[in-house]
């Protein structure tokens, strides 16, 4: 850990990551931080002890260079990095949608690259984050990518060709789960719960049914059939889930998931 690493475009995700370093035993001193707004850039200084640097002073000093503006801005950064980063510096991206080869067209020739698709659990040490390497990226870069983002959680390595997916099914993932607490919560108002004890109820209902999906070894279905007796409560719920084409809808949302990272990719905004 005495390499220098440089979170660009620091945000929430980004400052998570940094908080998670810090936890993980990455000194202060060696993790530099850009921010859009200076105000920022110094709350980001007293919080933790990090350096506010340009992202041009962070280009010539950081070892590890971590990219975590939106996918629309990862253009306009570049343009400001272009010349300014040694061939022999690490990319770590975190845009969605944006392939290495991205990257690689823009900066020095061999410029290793590696992709990370992580989510807003890293905020509470619990991320999914998937990496993939460019076509410079060694085994020793991807490692030293999954210690970083390991600091905030798990990490799995994919082929690059399934980042849109995995950007579907799990960086976009948390939404769904919160939209399906946010129904559950109206449907408990509706049946006469209080708001509060609804909320209470589904929080911790999907709390032990993710436990229990990680840690028993059980397939969903079976888990799912444990709680699913003869003509009872729980079989009439998966009907009508069933009757309104839950996974259907399911499906083609993760679909056009998928599709609108391919669309960043291409470079289209809206």
């Amino acid at each position: 850990m005495t390499q220098k690493v440089a979170v660009l475009g620091t945000g929430k995700i980004g400052e998570a990551l940094l908080s998670g370093m810090i936890r993980g035993g990455w000194p202060p001193a060696d993790l530099l931080v850009t921010a859009r707004r200076p105000e920022r850039a110094e709350e980001l200084r007293t919080r933790y002890g990090v350096t506010p640097v340009t992202n041009a002073e962070a280009a010539k000093t950081a070892d590890t260079l971590i990219l975590t503006v939106k996918p629309q801005d990862m253009g306009t950064l570049l343009d400001e990095l272009v010349g300014q980063v040694p061939a022999d510096r690490l990319i770590i991206s975190g845009a969605a949608g944006i392939p290495t080869s991205f990257f690689e067209e823009r900066l020095a020739p061999g410029t290793p690259v590696v992709r990370v698709m992580t989510n807003t659990p890293a905020l509470v040490d619990e991320a999914m984050s998937v990496i993939s390497g460019g076509s410079h990226a060694t085994a020793d870069h991807l490692a030293h990518a999954e210690e970083i983002f390991g600091s905030v959680g798990k990490t799995l390595r994919v082929p690059e060709n399934q980042q849109d997916a995995c950007t579907a099914l799990s960086g976009s993932g948390p939404a769904y789960f919160f939209y399906l607490v946010e129904a559950m919560t109206d449907a408990g108002i509706l049946l006469g719960l209080p708001r509060d004890k609804a909320h209470d109820l589904i929080v911790q209902s999907a709390i032990g049914a993710a436990t229990m999906l990680r840690d028993s070894g059980e397939h969903p279905v079976k888990l799912r059939e444990n709680v699913t007796s003869p003509a009872g409560t729980t079989i009439n719920a998966i009907r009508e889930l069933e009757n309104h084409g839950v996974r259907a809808a399911l499906i083609a949302a993760l679909e056009a998931a998928r599709d609108r990272s391919r669309e960043l990719a291409s470079g289209k905004k809206d």
